[in-house]
């Protein structure tokens, strides 16, 4: 139980949850969503600081070809060092607890944020979106764990998918950050603005200080890790854990590849899609990086709304059918949404809205990670297992944005017909669900 559990008589209020599990929630709300706000920058900055680093005329040809040549791989590089300090910062906040674990991960990836905007070439980006991306992987099961030890067991689903509503809001604040500093404060100078926009990758430092200020460890970890001994990761693949991390991994690796597949392009594809627009309309150069902008923030506001409330809906739908038919219906859409989206003859402005429904499937279905990754591993185990479940599938994840990257080489127009394959991905995942482990009903082990 978290250490305000004695006090019964003055703190219960919304949900079942009194002000200190409340402030658990929202630290790692604000940690998870300036997690994403700072994961998700480049994507903005792409057609801007891509072309400005190797020395091309924004707009051009070539710049284009060269957008698509190098967000793949910039991305891939974002998604293996996420992976890779998912699952070292996963087995620390098993090891030296939740908080201080939280609080370092977001110093890790503020900083490295903000060095990217001092960068001078794309392998200098490359390495400093590597150093941010080691906090942001390791956040995310610091703050997971944490939560799902806090709260009431009869509040855990709502909590995470609460939790995890702050992804699609940091996403809201990205679009908000980049069209105000590049399509407002510095429209026009896009050579200058990017830097700018990466710098306001700070903002998580404060956000720090205050969970190093006001959150205290939960008390079920410090049980379990004054008595037991310490984690390894070999654990997760014994007899007993096995069938867990395979379950956990199935599911979450087959919503990584849709997901980052799909929102990595969301930039090129919205561009590409104003630059034809604006030709047909006649347009100037400026008209036609304004409109740029604006169809981007559009693009990611359908996705981001569609995200916030399909993650809502996995409560109602783990709660009243259970985690694998939720798997399931989600999946199932996915697949229906993306090849809609990227496989019918669609007006531009249709196209854009049509992510709204990628947003609700494709995004929604990651609000159920926070609760059911940590419902499958017991105490001193549930920030490695959860860590690795989540973030080991970011590796092979990380192919997927360098491929659409190879094949989209010919334009925007490519990259719509090579996201239309990646529809057939959540369809694949239904093969795994026969591997999902029910958890409906079930209290965390200690």
């Amino acid at each position: 139980m978290s250490e305000i559990s004695n006090e019964r008589g003055s703190g219960r209020r919304f949900l079942d949850m009194n002000g200190y599990q409340w402030t658990v929630v929202l630290a790692a709300w604000l940690g998870w969503g300036f997690d994403v706000f700072d994961g998700m920058l480049f994507n903005f900055v792409a057609p801007n600081c891509v072309p400005t680093l190797l020395h091309l005329p924004i707009g051009s040809p070539e710049a284009t070809k060269a957008i698509l040549q190098w967000t793949g791989p910039l991305t891939s590089v974002l998604l293996v060092g996420w992976a890779l300090g998912g699952i070292f910062f996963g087995k620390v906040a098993d090891r030296i607890g939740r908080t201080r674990t939280l609080m370092f991960t977001m110093m890790l990836y503020a900083f490295g944020t903000a060095l990217c905007a001092f960068a001078p070439n794309l392998w200098v980006l490359g390495i400093f979106r590597f150093i941010s991306a080691l906090g942001i992987g390791g956040e995310w099961a610091a703050g997971a764990a944490m939560v799902a030890e806090t709260v009431p067991e009869k509040r855990r689903l709502e909590a995470g998918a609460l939790l995890y509503t702050s992804a699609p809001i940091g996403l809201f604040l990205a679009t908000f950050v980049n069209l105000k500093i590049a399509g407002d404060w510095f429209k026009g100078t896009p050579e200058v603005s990017w830097r700018y926009v990466f710098l306001s990758g700070l903002l998580p430092a404060l956000v720090a200080f205050l969970v190093r200020i006001f959150i205290k460890e939960p008390e079920r970890w410090k049980t379990a890790a004054a008595t037991a001994k310490p984690p390894a990761i070999a654990e997760l693949f014994d007899a007993k854990n096995r069938p867990y991390t395979l379950s956990g991994f199935f599911m979450a690796v087959t919503a990584l590849i849709m997901w980052w597949s799909c929102n990595a392009f969301i930039p090129v594809v919205s561009s590409g899609l104003a630059q034809t627009a604006a030709l047909e309309r006649g347009l100037d150069a400026a008209a036609t990086l304004a409109l740029k902008e604006h169809w981007k923030a559009i693009a990611s506001y359908y996705f981001n709304w569609g995200g916030l409330i399909g993650t809502l809906m996995t409560v109602p739908a783990a709660k009243l059918l259970g985690r694998r038919p939720m798997f399931g219906i989600y999946y199932t859409l996915s697949g229906a949404a993306i090849l809609c989206t990227f496989g019918l003859h669609l007006a531009p402005e249709a196209r854009l809205a049509m992510y709204f429904f990628i947003g609700l499937t494709v995004f929604g279905v990651f609000g159920s990670f926070t609760y059911y990754l940590p419902e499958l591993f017991p105490t001193r185990l549930r920030g490695t297992g959860a860590g690795f479940c989540y973030n080991i599938g970011r590796i092979i994840a990380a192919a997927g944005p360098i491929l659409v990257s190879i094949v989209a080489k010919g334009g925007s127009d490519s990259a719509v017909r090579t996201l239309f394959w990646v529809g057939f991905v959540p369809l694949a995942g239904l093969l795994f669900l026969p591997w999902v482990v029910e958890t409906k009903g079930r209290e965390l082990v200690d």
